[in-house]
């Protein structure tokens, strides 16, 4: 069994950020990432709205500039992935498929998912026209025609928001009634950008090399039609990736970690940062001021343990 004074599971920005504070403050860490660098992050085509690059730059290009960092300051990183948290008396015993790591801290930077449609298509045109994150790309969207669907304050919001880029943005629902508080409905039904297909579902991600339509269902008659339409985003819902530690800490309907704003979770040693925790933004560049934070009290918890 590998021993290490801290242990980081996600290789996003915050998981990253974490372990670049980390080893340069001479802590033993180990991070464990199960697939490639960046998380969400690196699947997204390009990133506007991070810091210190004006033309922007690419989701993949900035998760491996954020990996090579990390390294050059000798972070030890594992691709494996974790099966099992356990606390035992004060340290923790992370369990992946290839072997065991004990550790005195972890911080968990495992992020959240998109509920996505499950539709014929969806998959195909992911970051082709199917996003989860207007504020991540509606720009791309500039004068053309989008769908938002969801009913809820999420969905709404960003529909909202899409119309200082779009054309015309539909909000597809499947119900005859907006979920989304009074306030944010007003503003919505205000906008004349906006245009509401109410008792409908999507069937069908339509397209050859992108977006060109969405099939929706009425599901009051099944009557179907065909919408065109360059960009479909969803709001149907996200969850965090916290089934690790759901029987170890607070957490909410979606499975979002409730932390302090030192990233302390009620367990002492474990802490969040990223998407996974509750917080008003998930943002690349929230993530990766959570991951430093995270970082920074660890290294003043390990140093309390050692008096």
């Amino acid at each position: 069994m590998l021993a290490k004074e801290l242990v980081i599971i996600g290789g996003g920005p915050a998981g990253y950020a974490a372990g670049l504070y980390a080893a340069r403050a001479d802590i033993e860490a180990l991070l464990i990432e199960r697939g490639m660098p960046g998380g969400q992050a690196a699947s997204t085509e390009w990133i506007e709205n991070y810091p210190g690059f004006p033309g922007g730059i690419g989701g993949l290009d900035l998760a491996l500039k954020m990996d090579e960092q990390a390294r050059s300051f000798g972070l030890e990183i594992m691709n494996a992935d974790v099966e099992k948290l356990e606390r035992q008396g004060d340290e923790f015993i992370v369990y992946t498929a290839q072997q065991s790591v004990k550790a005195k801290a972890v911080i968990l930077a495992t992020g959240a998912k998109p509920q996505y449609l499950n539709v014929d298509g969806e998959s195909k045109f992911h970051g082709r026209g199917v996003s989860y994150c207007a504020t991540c790309d509606g720009a791309f969207f500039r004068d053309k025609t989008v769908a938002v669907v969801g009913g809820g304050d999420a969905a709404v919001e960003e529909a909202i928001f899409l119309t200082k880029f779009a054309r015309k943005v539909y909000i597809i629902h499947r119900r005859g009634e907006l979920r989304a508080t009074k306030l944010i409905q007003k503003r919505a039904m205000a906008n004349e950008k906006i245009e509401f297909l109410w008792f409908s579902v999507v069937e069908k991600v339509v397209g050859e090399d992108k977006v060109e339509a969405v099939r929706v269902k009425d599901v009051r008659t099944g009557e179907t039609k065909e919408v065109p339409l360059d960009g479909v985003f969803v709001y149907v819902g996200t969850r965090a990736n916290s089934e690790l530690v759901q029987e170890m800490v607070e957490i909410d309907a979606r499975g979002y970690i409730a932390a302090n704003d030192k990233m302390e979770t009620g367990v002492p040693g474990l802490y969040v940062a990223g998407d996974i925790r509750q917080k008003p933004l998930r943002q690349v560049v929230t993530a990766v001021a959570d991951g430093a934070v995270a970082a920074m009290e660890a290294e003043k918890y390990l140093a309390s343990l050692a008096g």
